[in-house]
């Protein structure tokens, strides 16, 4: 293959919701290009796209695939995205190295939740746009209704540039350049002829809203319009370019994606009128000089890792300056790191093309890379040009995950550090006081892959469960306890006597009647909490300055496992207020064991309460599924923060303990048919109620050890 620059290149990702045929229609783009014999279908397994073992089991897209054309004399680079919400980091990966956003639609289902997702990061990207509504040839199709939709959703920018020729027709009538496009069936190319006389006044109406779009977006052409009273196609789509750059105008295609309708017309329209990496201001998006100059200084953008099996570790890149060689040696701007270049290719689905080198403006992988990931920026040394990392979404789904058989932890602990690093979007967390690992992700799916891909390049099966809670314990009164240990065991003995005033911690400290304060310390634990300690002795009935550091560390040992369900200790106050000892049998361990046990029985009796973790979460939903989710979040003891109004879509802000928001993710998708999404975020501990308390503490002590 030979090496284009960027005037040459087109970058267009596909994206849309789930089912609506994103990859059929890449399949149908490859083979109207000549660089397939035969389109494949998704029911066999067999297109270029969908290769991997879990996407032919499922029969949907799950990882982005990386396809290419030629297409007169230009490479047209094809990212196909899975459309179902557990994977869009996929979907913004994509987005953020394109250069034209092509959101798929289904005429016989209107605008659903994978295109407004996709939108939204579009819109953060600021990428170009067009729409293209497949299935044009369906009975059930309504070809007018999501027109009707995308004007609604996404503004009135989207203007059409094709209409179906009827329902269930396999023509398409092109408005830009006023013909009749017939496909007949076997053949990419189509038959053109003059518009049908019953198609002609409405194409007719449509080219000139087509004209009037793209005059009002440039003055120049609008002078034109008024001149000449009309504008060539070369002019219009001149105008369309500069239009969709600047985001005024999203043009609308039709098509059949699995039948080859509207493929050819679609590549074309992509060669000629969509933008080039060298007509998108790189300064908008990126630091440093890059101006997609072949000759300058290279840069390129890693903005996702695969590992694929029989090849190792890809690392999917987009050069933003200059031309990667192979044997180059390029430093990683996050690292400081050099790495040498290997072997250099271009990729369709699972087919891969060795080349010597890429241009800017090309997107190719990378093979053998030492010390690389996604997010990282590799440049000339001495040069100062970072790409900004791509924003990957918060998880929304967590499970606890561990190793099917003792004696693997390294090897998983090996897993999860490797496939967070090729998805970030993925993270792991050890929770060392609940002895834990939690896995987190965009959904339950998303985990499920997540640990097939443990299983293959770990050798590591796993289990995941539901994950416990980080409770806290605290106290409401205030209460005293004395506690005296005594020990004699034949020669020095252990003897500690200890009267401890415990209450709940406040801002302002005030000592209680009879108490004179000699010293205070502040102490944060380990687990965010803070101990108030208090020395109250008078008289010098315990050496605090011999014992003060043992009676902490009792003190501390015992919060770490709280005497209600064996849960930290929240903020509280202690107070040292009486006690005595021995000249002979006192030692620290003594004092650490009359501190633990005295501060396990003043709590007991200071009406002590479990704490639970409360979740600040915000849901958008269409309008419809209101009542519903709302009356879900009632049943788990969730309160309404507010309603607003975000575009087409309701969004609830609401507070929920995070005991119940385990797949939440999952029934939120179930009650709203898909269309609903989430993002939960911790926001402050609050006593739970005493019903709830009560199983919480069967539970933890019926737990095993």
């Amino acid at each position: 293959m030979q090496v284009y620059d960027a005037e040459h290149i087109r970058n267009v990702v596909l994206v849309g919701h789930q089912g609506c045929g994103k990859t059929a229609l890449a399949e149908s783009m490859l083979y109207a290009s000549g660089a397939v014999d035969r389109p494949g279908r998704v029911a066999d397994g067999s297109t270029v796209s969908d290769y991997r073992p879990s996407e032919q089991e499922r029969g949907m897209s799950i990882y982005t695939s990386l396809l290419h054309a030629e297409w007169t004399g230009r490479k047209i680079n094809l990212l196909d995205t899975p459309g179902y919400p557990d994977f869009v980091s996929e979907v913004i990966a994509a987005m953020t190295v394109a250069d034209t956003a092509l959101y798929v639609m289904d005429a016989r289902s209107g605008v659903q939740v994978g295109t407004e997702l996709a939108w939204t990061y579009g819109e953060r990207t600021a990428t170009p746009s067009m729409f293209v509504i497949n299935h044009l040839d369906d009975g059930e199709a309504d070809y007018r209704m999501l027109l009707e939709q995308i004007e609604e959703r996404f503004g009135r920018g989207a203007t059409a540039v094709q209409i179906p020729a009827g329902t269930g027709s396999r023509s398409i009538i092109d408005v830009l350049h006023m013909q009749q496009l017939h496909y007949p069936g076997g053949s990419a190319e189509p038959e053109v002829g003059p518009i049908d006389d019953a198609f002609r006044e409405e194409a007719e109406a449509l080219h000139r809203t087509l004209v009037e779009d793209i005059a009002e977006n440039d003055e120049s052409l609008m002078e034109l319009y008024f001149e000449q009273g009309e504008l060539t196609a070369e002019q219009m789509e001149d105008g369309l370019r500069a239009a969709m750059i600047e985001r005024e105008l999203f043009p609308v295609f039709v098509a059949s994606a699995q039948e080859g309708i509207g493929a050819s017309r679609l590549m074309r329209f992509i060669d000629t009128v969509c933008p080039s990496p060298a007509a998108q201001p790189a300064e908008a998006e990126l630091h440093g000089d890059l101006s997609a100059d072949p000759d300058g200084d290279p840069v390129a953008f890693v903005f996702r890792t695969l590992s694929e099996d029989h090849v190792g570790e890809y690392a999917f890149v987009r050069v933003y300056n200059g031309t990667l060689e192979t044997g180059q040696d390029l430093e990683n701007a996050r690292t400081g790191t050099t790495e040498r270049i290997g072997q250099i290719y271009a990729i369709n689905g699972r087919h891969r093309e060795n080349v010597p080198r890429l241009a800017a403006g090309d997107i190719g992988a990378l093979v053998k890379l030492k010390d690389t990931n996604t997010n990282d920026t590799l440049r000339a040394k001495g040069s100062k040009a970072v790409v900004p990392p791509i924003e990957f979404p918060e998880p929304r789904y967590r499970m606890a995950v561990h190793a099917m058989q003792d004696g693997q932890e390294d090897k998983l602990a090996q897993g999860l550090h490797q496939i967070t690093a090729e998805d970030p979007s993925l993270t792991f967390e050890h929770d060392a006081l609940l002895n834990q690992l939690t896995l987190s992700g965009q959904g339950e799916m998303h985990l499920q892959i997540a640990r097939s891909r443990i299983s293959r390049q770990a050798g590591v099966e796993v289990d995941f469960s539901r994950p416990r809670i980080s409770y806290r314990e605290t106290i409401k009164n205030r209460s005293r306890a004395s506690y005296r240990h005594k020990k004699q065991t034949g020669g020095a003995g252990q003897f500690a006597d200890l009267s401890l005033l415990i209450e709940p911690l406040t801002d302002r400290f005030q000592a209680p009647d009879g108490v004179k304060v000699r010293g205070e310390e502040t102490i944060e634990t380990a687990w965010d909490a803070t101990l108030h300690f208090v020395d109250g002795i008078v008289g010098g009935v315990i050496d605090m300055n011999r014992f003060s550091g043992a009676i902490q560390k009792g003190l501390l040992e015992a919060m770490a496992e709280g005497p209600v369900a064996g849960y930290p200790v929240g903020d509280v106050r202690v107070i040292v207020v009486d006690g005595g000892m021995h000249p002979v049998d006192s030692n620290e361990a003594a004092f650490k064991m009359a501190a633990f046990n005295g501060f396990r029985d003043a709590f007991r009796s200071a009406n002590p309460v479990l704490l639970e973790p409360i979740h600040a979460i915000s849901i958008t939903i269409p309008e419809d599924y209101t009542g519903d989710v709302i009356g879900d979040l009632n049943t788990r003891r969730g309160r309404v923060q507010g309603i607003e109004m975000e575009g087409p879509f309701q969004k609830i802000r609401a507070e929920v303990p995070e005991s119940e928001l385990y797949r939440y993710s999952t029934a939120l998708r179930s009650l709203t048919q898909g269309r609903g999404l989430h993002h939960a975020r911790f926001s402050h501990y609050e006593a739970m109620p005493r019903s709830v308390q009560k199983e919480v503490v069967a539970s933890a002590a019926a737990e095993p050890a």
